[in-house]
């Protein structure tokens, strides 16, 4: 499972390496090269929960080795596209087969480890493997595109997934819902397609084309439509796609809450620091890699730490401080200068990282303890877009808040500043310092901003009420 989720996430991040040459080959735009990942994002999004449900009801391990196999079909494909739309059309196909992997995989591990700690445990450090797909991406990713072009981002899918399906073929028992389906929910599938890929889409392109612009609310209004319908088709559904009764499940939203904080939090470092690293300490891509290696380190120790804390009363204190701790790491960020060092960098990475890690089992093993086991696919697949979304809004946000900070702080330090010689060569050096002091001012309100969210955030897990180990019994046992 950790082979399958580290590759999947790890081709997300090594393509955006890849755009530069790819923007050369093809001979098109930066904002053309923008939907390659676009289109990724989107198609991502809206097939999660399809594959969810239908793990669930055809078979988990099926389901998985199918998408896994047409993942590695669109890899090829992606490394033979010819021009942009070719190359879109493909990174479909990898998005499509690659979003089956989040919830079958989840599910997978939820009834292979049946017993509380184990399969805390095992959750945890299946979802370490996020953090070192982050990490190892623009690690392997630089190198590769440095030396091998462009292609070479999707040929080395090739062999790590040939090894990760022999394995899932060989290890994997197949596992599904009790409950038989009857009749999939198209219709809500359809609905839920819309609404997500409009809301992702002015996610991503919003602050291009203006967040009030004619484009932007023709997506508002397209999710202000397709929510409300899709809540009544799903209402109506004998086997909705996603059971709305997870909404009235406490235990679920507060985890699906604290979730979207921390994911929102840690996409606006992901997200920030390769840019501030490369724009103002002067590192190139294989040199920012290698900074995150100690944060997949740090995450890939605290996971399964944490998830030896499974007692229903130490679960909420263990999210919590996790999340306190994502907030520091955050405020450590709002330091940084144009004079700071990697190790400047480092540091605050690594306490994020851990901390992160420290709560990542519990607030993945949770959704499988909130819901019946039938259910476990449908309801992780809710969590995989919870976080994706979140994702999404974390870079949003952060781009517009840096773009918006940048311009204020400007104007703020040109009314304070006070120059003396009035020549060509001094005026020019005074306005270079005044914009390099606005962009590393604005970089300090982002992270600001995101400790603020982060840390309010915290007091999320000390609304759950775990159920006693009895009561966790029971609810698998239906």
């Amino acid at each position: 499972m950790i082979i399958g989720t580290f590759l999947g996430r790890m081709d997300q991040t090594i393509v955006g390496l890849a755009l530069p040459k790819m923007i050369q080959s093809f001979g098109i735009t930066t904002s053309q090269a923008g939907w390659i990942s676009t289109a990724y994002i989107i198609a991502n999004a809206i097939f999660v929960p399809i594959w969810g449900k239908l793990g669930d009801t055809l078979g988990r391990k099926k389901i998985y080795i199918i998408g896994f196999s047409i993942f590695l079909v669109g890899s090829v494909l992606c490394s033979f596209a010819w021009n942009l739309h070719s190359m879109i059309a493909f990174r479909i196909i990898q998005a499509i087969a690659g979003s089956a992997d989040y919830p079958t995989a989840m599910a997978i591990i939820a009834v292979t480890f049946k017993q509380g700690k184990e399969r805390a445990q095992a959750l945890g450090i299946w979802s370490s493997s996020f953090a070192a797909a982050a990490v190892f991406g623009p690690l392997i990713g630089g190198p590769l595109v440095d030396n091998f072009n462009w292609p070479s981002v999707f040929w080395i899918n090739i062999p790590i997934g040939i090894i990760g399906l022999a394995m899932a073929l060989t290890f994997i028992h197949e596992s599904r819902s009790e409950k038989k389906t009857r009749v999939f929910d198209w219709w809500g599938a359809i609905i839920l397609g819309v609404c997500l890929a409009s809301l992702v889409l002015v996610l991503d392109q919003g602050m291009a084309w203006g967040w009030l612009s004619l484009n932007s609310i023709v997506c508002y209004l397209t999710c202000a439509i397709s929510l409300p319908l899709f809540i009544r088709i799903e209402s109506r559904s004998p086997e909705p796609i996603v059971d709305l009764k997870f909404f009235k499940n406490s235990l679920f939203v507060n985890t699906l809450i604290n979730n979207f904080i921390i994911f929102m939090g840690m996409m606006t470092v992901l997200f920030l620091i390769p840019i501030f690293t490369q724009i103002f300490l002067g590192l190139n891509a294989t040199q920012t890699g290698i900074i995150f290696i100690p944060m997949a380190a740090c995450m890939m120790i605290a996971s399964p730490i944490g998830g030896q804390f499974n007692k229903p009363k130490q679960i909420p204190w263990v999210i919590f401080i996790s999340t306190l701790g994502t907030a520091v790491g955050m405020f450590f960020f709002s330091h940084l200068q144009a004079r700071s060092t990697a190790w400047d960098i480092i540091w605050p990475l690594s306490i994020l990282a851990f901390s992160m890690g420290l709560g990542m089992a519990q607030r993945t093993n949770i959704v499988s303890v909130a819901v019946p086991t039938h259910e476990i696919g449908s309801a992780s697949s809710v969590l995989a877009l919870a976080r994706n979304i979140a994702g999404a809004f974390g870079i949003a946000i952060a781009g517009t808040v840096l773009d918006n900070a940048t311009k204020t702080h400007a104007l703020a330090l040109a009314r304070s500043s006070v120059i003396n010689v009035l020549n060509p060569a001094t005026y020019k050096q005074f306005v270079g310092l005044i914009m390099l002091q606005s962009q590393i001012l604005a970089y300090h309100s982002v992270f600001l901003v995101g400790t603020v969210v982060v840390f309010l955030g915290a007091f999320t897990a000390l609304w759950l009420k775990i159920p006693e180990r009895a009561r966790i019994e029971k609810v698998h046992a239906e």
